[in-house]
């Protein structure tokens, strides 16, 4: 049975159960969410995410769910990407359209890279206008994203330069750890969004969660706390061995 939880005035957290449950329930809300924005205003605008769990959800919508949708009507955006050419094994964009993506009747005009294996500063701003471009004033529909063990989540490392831009919705960030550029969409652009998701999957990642939901000194907190506004919380899906030791304590 699906718990639901409310965490703050800014996140949601919602438990479906094991890991299939939980990927089950994340195809099902990405067509909830679909739904709701193609009633409103005719399109779904939608940024998926990299990682082991968006890949089983786009494997289970381009199978399982592959009629649930008029797919001729989503505009498919990413949320961050890595610095390596699109046929590469650690794109973002690669994983999504190999998992199932590319199966989809979605129009190619209507499927959107980002490009961020050269010249990612100019790239960026270039991607920030064809957002604007689609979307016009309107917020994504949709932002997918997980979470790193180290809290990050999109491409926002801790202690990164793009954990304080407010001006730009995408934007180049370095990131030392990983010595390399990434493209990733900011918080001001994440915090708009309409409905965002935050996928936490795996025994790995329960003491990182673990600190975010008890960690009260916003110094101390990783990235991914700070995704979610009062107006558009951050719905936070987690499967039984992601959310163990909160719900030990919170049961």
């Amino acid at each position: 049975m699906t718990k639901a939880y409310k965490w703050d005035e800014t996140k949601n957290i919602v438990i479906p159960g094991d890991q299939a449950a939980t990927v089950d329930f994340c195809a099902k809300h990405f067509i909830y969410c679909a739904e709701n924005a193609l009633q409103s205003h005719g399109k779904f605008f939608v940024a998926l995410s990299g990682g082991s769990t968006p890949k089983a959800i786009y494997q289970l919508l381009s199978t399982s769910y592959v009629k649930a949708l008029p797919w001729d009507k989503v505009y498919v955006f990413w949320s961050d990407e890595r610095s390596v050419p699109p046929d590469h094994q650690e794109s973002n964009y690669h994983m999504t359209m190999s998992s199932g993506f590319s199966k989809l009747p979605i129009p190619p005009e209507q499927i959107f890279r980002m490009q961020a294996e050269n010249h990612v500063k100019e790239n960026a701003r270039a991607y920030e206008l064809l957002i604007q471009k689609h979307l016009k004033d309107y917020p994504f529909d949709l932002i997918m994203l997980g979470m790193g063990e180290d809290g990050h989540t999109a491409s926002l490392f801790p202690n990164t330069e793009a954990l304080k831009e407010t001006r730009h919705d995408i934007v180049a960030n370095y990131v030392p750890q990983k010595q390399t550029w990434r493209m990733t969409m900011t918080f001001t652009c994440i915090n708009k969004a309409k409905n965002i998701a935050i996928y936490v999957l795996g025994d790995a990642k329960k003491e990182t969660f673990k600190q975010i939901f008890q960690e009260r000194d916003p110094l101390l907190l990783p990235p991914a706390a700070l995704v979610g506004s009062r107006e558009h919380p951050a719905l936070w899906i987690l499967d039984l061995a992601a959310s163990s030791l909160v719900t030990k304590l919170h049961p």
